[in-house]
């Protein structure tokens, strides 16, 4: 795929947007640290609820009032949006000052995400080389998981966090540019967009009538628990509960990056010989496991608690991956060609929804109750939705290949 010109651009900017986007992730979490001390994950957990809005609520809206525009212009501008507000993220001093600055680099992102998604099927017209396409941007997501904390690791060692977001800024620039200097495919422009509570509820009727799509939006709350608690507390559990330093938060979120990418490089050899169901209920079953030991972690000292800490962030980005990896092919193969866009576009923003739940959840619990509470609470919320995932899904009903097989596709 990365011989073909106008997917090797576009995936590159894709590519280093997500870098940028990467060390934002970061230096957000040590600036909110600076602002609110030990109170920085209810902070970061507000932050990313005001993404997840964006995300569910935004992007088909903006997608509906730019449908007209040009897709270059239409990601560039937003490249342009969000490269401007990481430069002003330094400056800000109040709490309330990174929520709106948040949200508006959150509707920007969920400007570029869907337009650009809506051009890689008009470069990649053939199923097999799309199918591969979603398989390298997969990657690109899980490596970024694992590359920019590192890379943000590196940094601090001779830089403050507030320059980290220069780093950002410059990923969309050059995303921008790539985008500039590609030729992009003329898409059709219609008529009307279609309706957002048509779009949202159109996909999750069809994914309600399948049993594996029913058990698929339940796991989605299994994959945003133990990810909330990364994300959010990640910061108060190095800085706070272990003295560690930001370069230790970096390497922390690097340990989750490299669990997901362990498994998301194993997975295609896995599901040749085990099948969907199992895979993704493994997942199920490990990721509140590791919500558990997590708990204890505070109750350590420095040195065993941060080995502990690093080992659960990996064994949590493991069990992500072993349920987000096949849940695209799952999709897919469940799925008519014309019912996909309305079904990938449901689980796009179900899933996303379910952070509206868990971020301020891990943020706010986090604060009033304690990190170990916390923790032990999304375990009960990941186990009660891996058990719903369990029984949705029937071991008898077959898996999503096996069905995309006796369907003759």
């Amino acid at each position: 795929m990365l011989l073909h010109p106008q997917f090797r651009k576009l995936y590159t900017a894709q590519v280093v947007a997500l870098v940028g986007t990467g060390l934002l992730t970061v230096a957000l979490g040590l600036l909110a640290y600076n602002l609110a001390g030990a109170d920085a994950g209810a902070v970061l957990g507000t932050a990313l609820a005001i993404k997840m809005i964006a995300y569910v609520a935004v992007a088909p809206i903006i997608s509906a009032l730019v449908h007209r525009l040009p897709r270059r212009v239409v990601l560039v501008s937003a490249d342009v949006v969000r490269a401007s507000i990481a430069l002003l993220l330094p400056f800000v001093t109040r709490t309330w000052e990174i929520y709106i600055l948040i949200a508006l680099l959150q509707s920007a992102s969920a400007t570029f995400t869907p337009a650009f998604q809506s051009l890689i099927p008009a470069i990649l017209d053939d199923e097999e080389d799309y199918t591969r396409g979603l398989s390298l941007s997969r990657m690109a997501y899980d490596g970024e998981a694992l590359v920019s904390p590192i890379l943000a690791a590196a940094l601090l060692t001779v830089i403050s966090f507030n320059l980290l977001f220069v780093g950002t800024a410059a990923g969309f620039v050059a995303s921008a540019l790539l985008v500039v200097t590609t030729r992009l495919p003329q898409l059709p422009i219609p008529e009307r967009a279609a309706p957002l509570w048509h779009r949202i509820t159109e996909g999750a009727r069809f994914m309600a009538e399948r049993p594996a799509l029913r058990s698929l939006l339940a796991m989605n709350m299994v994959v945003a628990a133990p990810t909330a608690l990364v994300i959010v507390d990640t910061v108060v559990y190095v800085r706070d509960r272990l003295g560690g330093s930001n370069t230790d938060v970096a390497l922390a979120l690097g340990c989750f990056g490299f669990g997901s990418m362990i498994v998301a490089l194993a997975a295609p050899r896995v599901l040749r010989v085990l099948p969907d169901r199992r895979v993704m209920l493994t997942g199920c079953v490990v990721l509140p496991i590791g919500l558990l030991v997590t708990a204890i972690v505070p109750e350590l000292g420095p040195v065993p608690g941060g080995a502990l800490l690093a080992v659960s962030w990996a064994v949590l980005g493991a069990g992500t991956s072993l349920i987000n990896t096949p849940s695209a092919r799952l999709l897919r193969a469940q799925t008519e060609p014309a019912a996909r866009p309305a079904v990938f576009t449901a689980q796009f923003s179900l899933s996303h929804a379910c952070f509206l739940v868990t971020y301020p959840m891990a943020g706010r619990l986090g604060v009033l109750a304690g990190l170990p509470i916390t923790a032990v609470a999304l375990a009960a919320l990941a186990t009660l939705a891996g058990a719903m995932a369990a029984r949705l899904w029937p071991a008898s009903v077959p898996s999503g290949i096996e069905v995309a097989v006796s369907a003759g596709r």
